[in-house]
């Protein structure tokens, strides 16, 4: 059946505005938990446990954020996510890129096998790695000190060298055989061309093992004893008393540790939508 321009371009709009109305809706059901989070952590201990429950406060309570900080030394579990977030970011980068370059460039009778084994890791849960880990760790006699939590940040990540490794197989071969005739090493070619060209895939691989370490609460659980150590995520979890659960302060720590995450998506987001987009490309 057939259309004037009239009626095709009536139900384009149409179309078009259930478009937009399904993703306000959409949009509304993601930001609903957030929107809660914000006026939870504005109510007084009271307000937080009536029923029915109240979206608003009746009185806005800004002192809530002030409290939070003070009464657990937020500044200290801050300090303490941010250096390991730092460590474990630069070695994800270090233990990914020159593996990725590896599988992307150099030629190998075993690269293809090796590539396979390295993504069926991938498959293996976490959970299964997780008593061994400690084993390990409780023989060298690093608990309850940061090295069960960085170390393993400079072994490598099979998702970001699969990420990167897909990215890099996208740049020209002719610029790295160029480099090659001029007499350039690999690690050479590697900082002079590969990095450079790759800045996309990089950004993408430092804002998801930044937004992964900072959120991380099993690990420094598991490694952590000291209160001096604690991160954010643990920090978070000391507003849990045993007599009494104290939300709101709970909420409004949880808002100010989402600061820096925000602030670094949206400072790489250009960035890591592209590095997204670009990975995958090719498939060599």
């Amino acid at each position: 059946m057939t259309h004037s321009p009239e009626q095709a371009e009536r139900i384009r709009k149409v179309q078009r505005t259930g478009a937009y109305l399904l993703l306000i809706v959409c949009t509304a059901a993601f930001l609903l938990p957030l929107l809660w989070m914000i006026t939870t952590s504005l109510k007084d201990a009271r307000s937080v446990l009536e029923f029915p429950p109240r979206f608003l406060p009746e009185e806005f309570h800004w002192e809530n954020y002030w409290n939070a900080w003070n009464s657990t030394s937020f500044n200290r579990f801050l300090a303490n996510s941010v250096l390991l977030t730092g460590l474990q970011v630069i070695g994800s980068l270090i233990s990914c890129v020159l593996p990725a370059y590896a599988f992307a460039r150099l030629r190998s009778r075993l690269r293809g096998p090796m590539f396979a084994a390295m993504l069926a890791t991938m498959m293996i849960p976490g959970q299964v790695t997780l008593v061994p880990k400690f084993i390990m760790f409780s023989k060298l006699d690093m608990v309850d000190t940061y090295w069960p939590i960085v170390l393993p940040s400079f072994f490598g990540t099979a998702l970001y060298i699969f990420l990167l490794r897909q990215f890099f197989t996208t740049i020209p071969q002719e610029l790295v055989d160029s480099a090659r005739i001029d007499g350039a090493g690999e690690l050479r070619i590697l900082w002079r061309i590969m990095i450079p060209l790759s800045k996309p895939a990089i950004a993408t691989v430092t804002l998801m093992a930044f937004i992964g370490n900072w959120s991380e609460y099993l690990d420094p659980l598991i490694y952590l004893r000291t209160t001096e150590l604690y991160t954010v995520p643990l920090g978070i979890a000391l507003f849990r008393g045993q007599f009494e659960q104290q939300y709101q302060l709970m909420m409004a720590v949880s808002l100010m540790a989402l600061v820096p995450v925000v602030v670094v998506f949206l400072a790489a987001q250009k960035h890591f939508i592209r590095g997204i987009t670009m990975t995958g490309i090719s498939g060599r």
